[in-house]
């Protein structure tokens, strides 16, 4: 190991060599909680008072595994992307008839569509950062997690909002001008709150992968080719500008529901253009089975930190850690030992429902990551 890690340095920013991707499993007490207010058992007054509690625990739980950088857990949320669209004005929470599907599960059936022209005059997840970044302290780094730009857009194409979609926006052009604006200021309205640590959750590019996904997508008559470029370019455009000390990550994913996956595919296909998007700090990578394909695309990245995620979040077992060691040092033949991170691949509850792993499972896992790293980080 020592060919990799004799000039392996620690990190003073995000993402730290050993890191997480975000959200984590809801506690019983709160899963009982939302479903009492969704009952209208309780208040929503009541509600925030226990996510206020678990969130505390939880912050402190991440800091005692050794992480710099800490997350809210998605506590407030149901899903890890739609709460945050129905918060951006003109769109609205809608049940549609098919949930995404996943490789023998289905979700819940529920998107975000337009009911007006995207816009931004504020946003729920400002408030909750304020508490995070409070119950962090100044002992470690609050880290705010969003879909991505392009995941907005793909979700307002989808089948079931391409009429809502249309009706008021004629033009992709425009479509993609109005994301790029809300998303802008929605990131500025969190720097204002003192956020310095953004991370962009996206699915398209690990769809954008997938050989099926795109070969039916092309019998559709839609150029593969051009989504791509149109994804790169909205979330360009969302990022260009902001504050020098904000640091814009990105978590590339290939679906992560009640431990299911939903695409598979090397980065190849889209990894000049994934990497060549400007402003982007880090991209976390999901590496944790060979649904990802190999370390080669790893050439086109610049100056940018990956964070592999060699290990899963799906499942509790611990991986090997030798074999880990070995990935790492392939990793390290196509970037610098001091460019690369680890994590998992994913979060441990995409949405509230979860992954298939108890709590004492998923802090071993991170504690686990953090052994591995502490070794080759010295």
């Amino acid at each position: 190991m020592s060919t990799i890690t004799e000039n392996a340095q620690q990190r003073t920013a995000t993402p730290f060599r050993h890191d997480h991707v975000g959200s984590f499993l809801r506690p019983e007490v709160l899963k009982e909680a939302r479903a009492r207010f969704q009952n209208n058992e309780i208040s929503a007054a009541e509600l925030k008072s226990i996510e206020d509690q678990e969130i505390i625990k939880l912050v402190e739980k991440q800091k005692s595994v050794g992480l710099k950088a800490v997350t809210d857990g998605e506590f407030r949320r149901s899903w890890w992307h739609l709460d945050f669209m129905w918060g951006l004005d003109g769109v609205e929470k809608q049940t549609v008839d098919q949930g995404y599907l996943f490789q023998g599960e289905e979700t819940r059936a529920e998107t975000a569509r337009l009911y007006g022209k995207i816009g931004y005059t504020g946003h729920p997840f400002v408030e909750h950062f304020k508490f995070l970044k409070q119950a962090a302290g100044d002992d470690a780094i609050a880290r705010q997690t969003i879909p991505a730009p392009a995941q907005f857009l793909a979700e307002l194409q989808r089948a079931d909002n391409k009429e809502s979609t249309d009706a008021f926006y004629s033009s992709t052009g425009d479509l993609v001008e109005d994301i790029a604006k809300a998303y802008k200021a929605a990131i500025l309205d969190l720097y204002e709150a003192g956020c310095r640590s953004v991370q962009l959750d996206d699915c398209t590019w690990g769809m954008l992968c997938d050989k099926n996904y795109w070969e039916a997508r092309q019998q559709e008559g839609v150029n593969v080719s051009d989504i791509t470029k149109l994804y790169a370019t909205l979330n360009q455009e969302a990022i260009t500008g902001l504050p020098e000390d904000l640091i814009i990550t990105t978590h590339v994913c290939r679906g992560n529901y009640h431990s299911t996956w939903a695409s598979a595919g090397g980065y190849e296909p889209v990894a000049e253009t994934l990497f060549g998007v400007d402003h982007i700090d880090a991209y976390y990578l999901e590496f944790d089975t060979d649904r990802a394909g190999d370390f080669a695309p790893l050439r086109f990245l610049k100056d940018q930190q990956v964070v592999l995620g060699l290990h899963s979040s799906k499942t509790g077992e611990l991986e090997d850690k030798q074999e880990i060691i070995n990935r790492i040092k392939e990793a390290a033949k196509y970037v610098d030992i001091n460019h690369i991170c680890l994590s998992p691949q994913c979060g441990f509850a995409s949405t509230e429902e979860g992954n298939i792993l108890t709590e004492e499972q998923q802090w071993n896992k991170l504690a686990f990551i953090k052994e591995i790293a502490d070794e080759i980080w010295k």
